[in-house]
């Protein structure tokens, strides 16, 4: 017997496919080499995020490439650099922070397309992997160190990194492949999608910053992947990427299993999500594999990125 009524299933739509001119097909890249060995990759979207005036920005991690989507479903090239961008996110106060795996916090200039180091080492040690990163209100910036952390070495790490004082803290050093980021509207709470342990971890943030009683928010059923991109709504109710299962998962903050999204593509490597459209209850989904920027309705509006405030 289930312990929860089965999900409501809802379909997506395509909104936007990579343009062939913009796909790789015999580029290669280390990259590939590590992940996806003896593969084609002529792209592998990531990092889904909205500027202010509504365009989307989305990462190309084995290229090191940042585009632009505008509300039409157009595409133009922002950067192309010596790198793997994964998570993006803008700040408040307009500026624009990548996770990027090979080199660490990168500052994108989505002006001029010029990527330059932000935050790329800890004590002279380089992180093992950056994968995804969030803003909350203050402008304090969560970021998760995957690397190729995992089962067999849950060594994996969350990082809150103080943009005005410089201050970093290392909350947890223990996941086994931690990856996508959300905060609850309440900001009490930090959830990170533990990709190779298949669950969403829920990290309680104390009045002092530190965290305590960490403990699994879910588990995922099974796959040959797991928990990737995260993104809350106004009602903390949390959306979870099945990295290996073309699908989204929403729960309401109890755990409670709402909504399944499937991708309509055949693919089956949804990675990140991001809330945007005119109510900003448009959920658009980067499906990896197909190289395609899903979209579904949700009857409830996401929680506003901070760069939109």
């Amino acid at each position: 017997m289930s312990l929860y009524p089965p999900p409501q299933d809802l379909e997506t739509s395509v909104f936007t496919t990579v343009p062939d001119d913009f796909l790789e097909r015999e580029r290669g890249s280390d990259w590939i080499d590590a992940n996806k060995p003896g593969q084609k990759v002529p792209s592998f979207l990531e990092g889904p995020s909205f500027d202010r005036s509504g365009d989307l920005f989305v990462t190309d991690i084995p290229h090191g490439r940042v585009f632009r989507v505008s509300d039409q479903g157009d595409w133009s090239l922002v950067a192309d650099y010596d790198g793997w961008p994964n998570g993006l996110r803008f700040h408040k106060d307009g500026r624009v922070l990548i996770a990027d795996c090979k080199n660490g916090i990168m500052e994108l200039d989505p002006v001029s397309g010029r990527v330059s180091d932000f935050l790329t080492h800890i004590h002279s040690e380089a992180f093992k992997g950056v994968n995804d990163l969030v803003f909350d209100s203050k402008g304090q910036l969560y970021f998760s160190d995957q690397g190729q952390s995992g089962m067999h070495d849950p060594t994996g790490r969350v990082f809150r990194y103080n943009l005005e004082t410089e201050r970093l803290d290392c909350l947890v050093d223990n996941c086994p492949s931690p990856n996508g980021l959300a905060l609850n509207p309440e900001e009490t709470v930090l959830y990170v999608g533990m990709t190779r342990g298949n669950a969403v971890w829920r990290l309680p943030i104390l009045p002092d910053g530190s965290t305590s009683k960490v403990g699994i928010f879910t588990q995922l059923a099974g796959g040959v992947s797991g928990a990737d991109g995260l993104a809350m709504d106004v009602e903390g109710n949390l959306s979870v990427c099945d990295a290996g299962n073309g699908c989204v998962w929403m729960f309401s903050k109890w755990g409670e299993p709402l909504f399944r999204v499937r991708s309509c593509t055949g693919g089956r490597t949804t990675t990140n999500l991001a809330y945007g459209g005119p109510n900003n209850k448009t959920l658009f989904i980067t499906e990896s594999d197909t190289g395609t920027i899903l979209q579904t309705e949700l009857p409830t509006e996401g929680s506003r990125m901070f760069g939109l405030i």
